[in-house]
């Protein structure tokens, strides 16, 4: 059986280093453990046009990893014309995005659920026709003080954050694994806390 891992963000330089683009922060990672390079961690274009995916084995397991080349909030048709051109159903479809509602430095994993007001969610319910799919939530924290939710999403991390990013992305980035192998109670045991 193949698994779908998806990283949500917006694509460009621009979005690049920003809390909103931890999904394709982890993705890249995940590309570099299935043999890519920090020069060509081996991205390449769908011939949909719609997504950039990596295919290969990761954990032993059989994995498309993908990227939406169009914006957060239209993230589900290439998540859906993935899942359709590689045959997976969405229990074999894994989401990794951003929440506002977790703490920086912090992981829930999980099947299923709502949108919580992610558009990168809401996209994908519509385009696979279920929430039933897992997510790796990363936790970005809420804005400071009065804040816009939409400004502080689209803002890189900060300093202090920087230093712990790395960590930070490769543990997500382990959790996914765990959650190809080892299955959900024991990544959700050992994941959130």
């Amino acid at each position: 059986m193949t698994w779908l891992v998806v990283g949500l963000g917006n694509p460009g330089p621009a979005y690049a280093s920003t809390r909103h683009n931890i999904g394709y922060m982890v993705a890249d990672a995940l590309a570099l453990r299935m043999g890519g390079t920090a020069k060509n961690p081996g991205w390449k274009k769908h011939k949909s046009g719609r997504a950039d995916v990596v295919e290969g084995r990761l954990a032993g397991e059989r994995v498309v990893l993908g990227r939406s080349r169009s914006y957060m909030n239209d993230s589900g048709g290439a998540v859906s014309t993935l899942a359709k051109f590689y045959d997976i159903e969405p229990d074999h479809v894994i989401a990794i995005h951003d929440e506002l509602d977790i703490d920086f430095g912090m992981l829930r994993v999980k099947l299923g659920g709502g949108d919580n007001g992610h558009n990168g969610l809401k996209s994908m319910r519509a385009s696979l026709g279920t929430g039933d799919f897992y997510r790796i939530r990363v936790g970005i924290g809420r804005p400071p003080g009065r804040m816009d939710v939409h400004d502080f999403v689209l803002k890189p991390y900060s300093s202090t954050e920087r230093k712990d990013l790395p960590t930070y992305v490769e543990e997500a980035a382990d959790a996914v694994e765990s959650l190809m192998t080892a299955g959900l109670e024991r990544t959700q045991s050992t994941f959130n806390r």
